[in-house]
């Protein structure tokens, strides 16, 4: 059960980088257009699982649709923002950063929600990524999240006598060496926190062995051992499908969707999954028409998924996208993905999410 309180509640965004084919994810089975403009690619009904006589899950997620049909999840439909951008990079700098299409940010929305809500934790280990490498996302101006690939490994870098010996050097007199051991300190003090939290539950869960099935392992025994963090975040991909689509895609999608069932069973099976609130985006989706090389190319608007056992609007959240109804050949947004975000930031974790993207944008109902 939800333990009642917003403080354990936690966010977890899966980035689906290179922009995957929403379309061919969610698929509109009964539409004559997507049919004929997908002559190749378009998938057929023995390809696909059944969500009501309009749409369709892609049969690579048998995982997602076990979570649909038990009530664990909210499919938002034409998600975009206005002029949008086709390049992977811009456009993920976009939903990374929530900016305007014209405008370029050097912070993330989950940065700033670091800045404005844990600038006094007592760990700098209130978002997380499971990843080498931070993304720009959870970058703020004055708190950044961690970058944690694996735990022990990170941990036992952390204490090499080298590392030891920087961090508890006083410099004094050098802003730059003071700032670097600040930062050394402040990483073995969190290296050690999450390596102990990662010890307390070790799942018995049958997770995929996959790549993503492992980061998603990492991320549940570490929300079920009652870590602190409060932004967990990975990516998976890539999905940029221009050639050979039905093969990578759906490769891609089981992958997926494989690894977010066994989540839910673990969060479930430890009274957690109330807790969570998982969304999937990609930087954008693709073209309504298929290209000439058994894919398609980069689009606009797409899918966004979210799980969780405290949704307030279950199944599919709003109307299927018009294919009569393009813009340059693709499809226009209904929702912008930062009502999603200020959703999750307002509703869920109950913080001003207003203040942290900047503007104004009406919270929608599935939290």
């Amino acid at each position: 059960m939800f333990n009642g309180s917003i403080e354990g509640r936690k966010i977890f965004v899966v980035q689906l980088s290179g922009g995957n084919d929403g379309l061919n994810t969610i698929v509109p089975y009964r539409n004559d257009v997507y049919y004929r403009m997908r002559p190749v690619i378009g998938l057929k009904p023995d390809r696909l699982l059944t969500i009501n006589d309009e749409l369709a899950f892609n049969n690579a997620l048998e995982g997602f649709k076990n979570i649909y049909d038990n009530g664990g999840m909210c499919i938002l439909n034409n998600v975009g923002y206005p002029n949008p951008d086709r390049s992977h990079f811009r456009s993920m700098d976009i939903w990374q950063t929530a900016s305007n299409s014209d405008e370029v940010r050097t912070n993330g929305w989950i940065g700033r929600y670091l800045d404005a809500n844990c600038a006094q934790c007592d760990k700098a280990s209130m978002a997380i990524e499971v990843d080498d490498m931070l993304s720009l996302a959870l970058k703020g101006d004055r708190v950044k999240g961690m970058a944690v690939k694996d735990p022990q490994r990170l941990f036992s870098s952390s204490t090499e006598p080298y590392f030891k010996s920087m961090a508890q050097s006083k410099a004094g007199t050098n802003e730059s060496l003071d700032y670097l051991v600040n930062i050394m300190t402040e990483t073995i003090d969190n290296a050690q926190y999450i390596y102990q939290r990662s010890k307390i539950y070790k799942s018995t869960i049958e997770y995929p062995n996959t790549s993503i099935g492992k980061d998603i392992k990492t991320i549940a025994e570490l929300i079920i051992s009652g870590i602190d963090t409060k932004i967990f975040y990975i990516s998976h991909g890539s999905f940029d499908t221009h050639v050979n689509e039905i093969d990578q895609q759906g490769r891609l999608l089981r992958e997926l969707g494989d690894a977010v069932a066994a989540l839910v069973k673990d969060l479930k099976i430890n009274n957690r999954f109330n807790d969570v609130m998982l969304m999937t985006f990609s930087e954008f989706g693709r073209r309504v028409a298929e290209n000439a090389s058994g894919g398609a190319d980069h689009g606009t608007a797409n899918n966004v998924f979210v799980v969780g056992g405290s949704l307030h609007q279950k199944g599919i959240y709003n109307k299927a996208p018009d294919l009569t109804f393009l813009q340059d050949g693709d499809l226009k947004h209904d929702i912008d993905f930062r009502q999603v975000y200020n959703t999750l930031l307002t509703n869920w974790m109950g913080v001003n999410g207003d203040k942290i993207l900047g503007r104004k944008f009406e919270t929608l109902g599935f939290a």
